[in-house]
């Protein structure tokens, strides 16, 4: 199984247009972009998960092929608006040759994204629904959606376990997605060999508003679920505030709740502007507080092969 994280970035990617601050001023200084975060899964199938505006220049950017099937996790623009650059692949190949693509999402989000993709279907996309705990019927690959909570605009919010192969040559995925919370933690989260989380914010902030998953809280999802190789982290946005920064007074930026701080000293961990510090203080917390990792910071274009070791138990 090949994961390529074809967008690592929240909803309006980073840096931000005409943001100055500490963040984005730190990131454009290194030429750092994160794109809306989507994945591709290359296995027995093509899985793309999600597809948001940057669909376009992702699949370029990436090579990416026709796939198999799309998983939508919710009804947010950042998550489906890029569905029409999928034509591409209709337009290229002989009229007679050419099958729609499975779109798998929850009742609640096909709502929504029927509203405003309502053309392509038939022509383009299949209409599929991803009902939490049921498996998905698709060959070779066992696919199970699971609800999550990410706030009242999102009611078919959803995230998705896949699993191939049998016994010890298994292998199992599971990716959240946005989220507050599980609705339902089931055996079947638990000790996946990746798991990719959503990492909005460094600092849990005082008023979640956008009902979403913070660095500091993802830990205690990592430590319940034992990734058995490795986490990745994604969405990464703007919205912590960075000491000292002027602009910790613009909208997007939260007040952190308690700040992540050192067990010893007590002193507030730094709050990362850019990938190279992201990775350092999630390696220094690691460390302090026994995490088992190792836990990652995912860029765009991230390649990673899961291949699960026979002898490991």
């Amino acid at each position: 199984m090949e994961i390529v994280f074809l967008g690592t970035g929240a909803a309006w990617s980073l840096p931000e247009h005409s943001c100055g601050c500490a963040i984005c001023t730190k990131m454009t200084e290194l030429g750092e972009y994160r794109a809306r975060t989507s994945l591709l899964i290359r296995s027995s199938r093509t899985v793309l998960l999600d597809c948001g505006p940057d669909l376009g220049i992702q699949m370029r950017r990436n090579s990416m092929e026709k796939p198999d099937l799309v998983l939508l996790t919710h009804e947010h623009g950042d998550h489906y608006l890029g569905m029409d650059d999928l034509v591409a692949f209709r337009r290229s190949v002989p009229a007679k040759e050419w099958t729609p693509i499975p779109v798998y999402a929850s009742e609640e989000t096909w709502e929504a994204v029927e509203i405003r993709f309502g053309y392509l279907l038939e022509a383009l996309i299949e209409k599929r629904i991803a009902v939490p705990g049921v498996p998905l019927p698709e060959a070779n690959l066992r696919i199970t959606p699971f609800k999550t909570d990410h706030g009242p605009n999102a009611k078919g919010s959803v995230g998705y376990v896949l699993e191939e192969g049998e016994g010890d040559e298994s292998v199992k995925f599971v990716y959240t997605s946005d989220f507050l919370r599980v609705e339902e933690e089931t055996e079947l989260l638990l000790e996946p060999d990746v798991l990719v989380i959503q990492s909005h914010w460094f600092n849990e902030p005082t008023v979640n508003r956008p009902h979403l998953m913070s660095f500091q809280r993802a830990l205690d999802f990592i430590r319940r679920w034992r990734p058995r190789s490795a986490t990745y982290l994604v969405h990464f946005s703007d919205g912590d505030q960075v000491p000292g920064d002027p602009c910790n007074s613009f909208l997007k930026k939260y007040e952190p709740l308690s700040p992540v701080a050192e067990p010893v000293s007590g002193r507030p961990y730094p709050v990362p502007r850019c990938h190279e510090e992201w990775q350092a203080v999630v390696d220094r917390i690691c460390t302090d507080f026994d995490v088992k990792g190792p836990v990652l910071v995912a860029r765009d274009g991230l390649t990673v092969h899961l291949n699960r070791d026979p002898g490991r138990s």
